[in-house]
């Protein structure tokens, strides 16, 4: 993903600038166009204007999900109510707390009162309202179902929520647990090694390797701890620096579905967000190649998101979606039959959300069993730790032992 700075002109005229996260040019064009703007002028940004909205998340806070489906909650209901979308929008900034977000409704309701569009005024705050919240509500207001428009965004966001809290819960253990034992290694070859050592130095006798390799880690660690806490640090600033640049994020997205364990949850939580933003706005009535790009970019993988654009270009030229499915290698056989039967019946998005809601059910077995398949590798290496550790310390003693009775 990149930042784009835009300019372009709205239904009335009126210029309008800012700045907006897209895969490319076409995807950002495509974003302005469903929001209602005519673009003009759509240039990448340099890595310092993206540093510059960090900036601003880092000294405002972020928005989190939770707020998000707050407010899609409320919007619906005062919409549902009848009252109007600009006494909406200052009513939900008096609410909230969050520094970020008042900001944007206060710049929403100016755009309001200038008479921009719900959704063209969204758009100015991508960091904030992705593409597919702005392409949503511009269906909304386009169909006058604003209100089924949260409505679908908020049930989203929740089972998004839901998702996030279930894998944190599921890795808080195995988390800990790792964090443990980092600690104890650390205690170990800074204090307990290391006076152990002097003793069994004073034997005079040929040590067991297990001893020479506790005290050679131990000498090591003590001598080049400095060393290896600025490597640390420099190395993951280095790996956090390419895995941001657009081919570093795209290698890593690739190797992150293929990590043991991991993987597999992560591809099934993907396509399970996939399936929900796909058969979301395919029911709204967003252009079938407009979907594959926001449901890709839903996705967050950018992986996912560049052969799903892939699909968006082939579809352009004719080709059937299951096919351009098919081509694609990131869809399994599941998904695959579901474009198949939903193309035959026109029943796409009714299809694609079913094969959602299977594997929305298949995460949840997987977030439950989740602990229960890091627990044993845990627990080898914490018992390697411990016979390593038992086998260095107590068997010179067992010699010292022997030499005192002999």
């Amino acid at each position: 993903m990149a930042f784009f700075q835009y300019r372009a002109r709205n239904a009335r005229g009126q210029l309008n600038q800012g700045r907006l996260e897209a895969a490319s040019a076409q995807a950002a064009a495509d974003s302005l166009i469903s929001a209602g703007l005519m673009p003009v002028e759509i240039k990448e940004t340099k890595a310092g204007a993206k540093a510059s909205i960090n900036w601003q998340q880092f000294l405002h806070g972020k928005v989190k999900l939770e707020a998000l489906l707050i407010l899609c909650r409320q919007f619906s209901s005062l919409t549902r109510a009848g009252i109007p979308i600009l006494r909406i929008v200052e009513g939900l900034r008096d609410t909230t707390d969050n520094k970020l977000l008042i900001k944007a409704l206060n710049d929403v309701a100016d755009a309001l009162n200038q008479g921009q569009t719900l959704a063209n005024a969204l758009a100015a705050h991508p960091h904030i309202f992705n593409s597919l919240f702005i392409s949503l509500v511009d269906v909304g207001e386009s169909t006058g179902q604003l209100e089924q428009a949260f409505a679908q965004l908020s049930h989203y966001f929740q089972l998004e929520l839901d998702t996030r809290r279930r894998v944190k819960a599921a890795t808080r253990y195995p988390m800990f647990v790792s964090i443990a034992m980092i600690g104890a290694m650390v205690v170990l070859n800074i204090y307990v090694i290391p006076a152990f050592s002097g003793i069994f130095a004073g034997l005079g006798a040929d040590l067991p390797w297990t001893t020479k390799l506790l005290i050679s880690s131990s000498e090591f660690f003590t001598t080049y701890i400095v060393h290896m806490l600025v490597g640390f640090i420099v190395g993951g600033f280095a790996i956090w620096r390419y895995v941001n640049t657009k081919n570093g994020q795209l290698r890593w997205h690739s190797l992150l579905l293929r990590i043991p364990i991991i993987g597999p949850l992560v591809n099934r939580i993907l396509l399970a967000r996939f399936c929900r933003s796909f058969s979301m706005m395919l029911g709204a009535g967003v252009p079938i190649v407009r979907v594959l790009t926001l449901a890709g970019t839903a996705t967050g993988n950018a992986y996912l998101t560049q052969a799903m654009l892939g699909m968006g270009d082939q579809l352009s030229s004719g080709s059937s979606l299951s096919r351009v499915a098919a081509d694609s290698g990131v869809f399994t056989p599941l998904i695959l039959q579901m474009f198949k039967v939903g193309e035959e019946t026109g029943r796409v998005d009714q299809m694609v959300m079913e094969a959602g809601k299977f594997y929305e059910e298949e995460v949840d077995y997987d977030i439950a069993n989740l602990t229960s398949k890091i627990e044993p590798i845990l627990i080898v290496v914490i018992s390697c730790m411990v016979l390593l550790l038992a086998l260095g310390i107590f068997t010179p003693m067992w010699d010292m032992l022997d030499l005192i009775q002999g």
